[in-house]
């Protein structure tokens, strides 16, 4: 009996390190078997092109890492998501959410431990016609100063659908208030304020049911942020920061997506939370990349050997019902909300098929990151990224890295 092929479309910009590390470890993976079916992933880079709406699509699964900016594939996105059933990771349909706006309303009528946050309106003028007439009878004149003041500095100002960092800037008094505001132009600007002090910043990337909680350090260049550090969070609060992360996806279905969130002592304060692009680069993840090709790997076999049914629309009634229970202290309302990430993720049947299906995987993923392919790709990456006198020093920075992930893998012996 023939193999069940699944086409695995990879929707990509710029990037290279991680398609390269997806399209090795499928090759890799080959033939694996499920309740008695044998399966294979095929991949594909996505080309962009007119379409018809009522072409078949031939993919199963598309991992969409240009949608968010670039309206032609989102539009195809849509397509094949309503017509033909396709999974995506993440679905355009929850893309206004990515505006963090939503995200940060919808974390606060949970009960999540959200700053103090306050959307301005535009600096300058939107290029609309009817923006003057609008803005003379309806806009209302605003102190920004008082609200700041009310608010307490320090303060962050940061666009409500920023990303990569893009045109944040701290505040800590009127002088810094006013510049900052001056220089948004035509940006909608949250103004939110700041966690000081704070003990660690953590940031979690989550891919299906999976996180790993990360420290990071916002304030080191782009190759030294994460820390290799394994028990900087004590066991209480990293469960609370892996909720927290699968809460946000599972409540707007998104499978692939980063979560930020500051640590006071045990109160968790997630500030930034919807990434449609989360960080996935070698040259950023070093350590932690094999765990998230691995995770993603198998997060994609699942969806793709399961069949799992795309959920294309967010759904807040059982959620909101936890958040609004009066008889639920905050932990309780955590447990409940753990409990609502695993059955949409169908994290026992994930667990199983991974143990099942999927039981050679880690030695897998080691061979191949200990590999001459792995190595290839490091240097290729490096060279694309860095000037060529600095390349000799991020290769040992990054192989001393990725040499010390392959030895905290191999089982200690006596």
């Amino acid at each position: 009996m023939s193999a069940n092929r699944h086409l695995v479309g990879l929707l990509l910009g710029a990037e290279e390190d991680w398609p390269k590390a997806f399209e090795a470890i499928a090759t890799r993976l080959g033939v694996f078997s499920y309740a008695g079916v044998d399966h294979v992933l095929d991949t594909e880079r996505v080309r962009i092109s007119p379409f018809n709406l009522r072409d078949r699509a031939r993919h199963q699964v598309v991992i969409d890492r240009l949608a968010y900016w670039y309206y032609h594939p989102r539009e195809w996105l849509k397509k094949v998501a309503l017509m033909d059933d396709v999974y995506l990771m993440n679905s355009p349909f929850t893309f206004q959410s990515m505006e963090k706006h939503s995200a940060y309303c919808a974390l606060m009528r949970l009960g999540m431990n959200v700053p103090d946050t306050v959307l301005v309106p535009y600096k300058n003028p939107i290029d609309n016609v009817r923006w003057a007439y609008t803005s003379r009878n309806y806009n209302d004149p605003f102190d920004l100063a008082a609200i700041a003041e009310t608010m307490g500095y320090p303060l962050f100002m940061k666009p409500f659908d920023g990303g990569g960092w893009r045109g944040v800037s701290k505040v800590r008094n009127y002088t810094e208030l006013i510049a900052a505001y001056d220089d948004s132009g035509e940006m909608l600007m949250h103004l939110q304020k700041s966690v000081e002090p704070f003990d660690v910043f953590a940031r979690a990337l989550t891919i299906g049911p999976e996180t790993m909680v990360m420290h990071f350090r916002p304030d080191l260049p782009m190759h030294d942020r994460y820390a290799v550090d394994h028990e900087f969070l004590s066991p209480e609060v990293g469960q609370e920061a892996v909720t927290i992360s699968q809460t946000v996806n599972a409540f707007f279905r998104w499978e692939f997506n980063s979560c930020e969130m500051l640590v006071q002592g045990n109160t968790v304060l997630p500030i930034d939370y919807a990434n449609a692009c989360p960080d996935v680069a070698v040259t950023s993840l070093h350590y932690y990349f094999p765990w998230a090709m691995k995770s993603l790997i198998k997060w994609t076999a699942f969806c793709a050997a399961t069949e799992r049914r795309p959920r294309l629309h967010v759904d807040t009634e059982p959620w909101f019902a936890v958040a609004d229970d009066p008889d639920l202290d905050y932990g309780a309302k955590l447990g409940r909300y753990q409990q609502l990430a695993d059955e949409h993720f169908q994290k026992e049947r994930y667990l199983d098929f991974c143990a099942t299906a999927l039981a050679g995987i880690d030695d897998l993923v080691l061979d191949w990151v200990a590999s001459a392919d792995f190595d290839r790709m490091l240097t290729e990456t490096v060279a694309q990224t860095y000037p060529e006198q600095e390349r000799e020093w991020f290769m040992g920075h990054f192989r001393g890295l990725i040499d010390l992930w392959i030895k905290d893998q191999k089982p200690v012996t006596a």
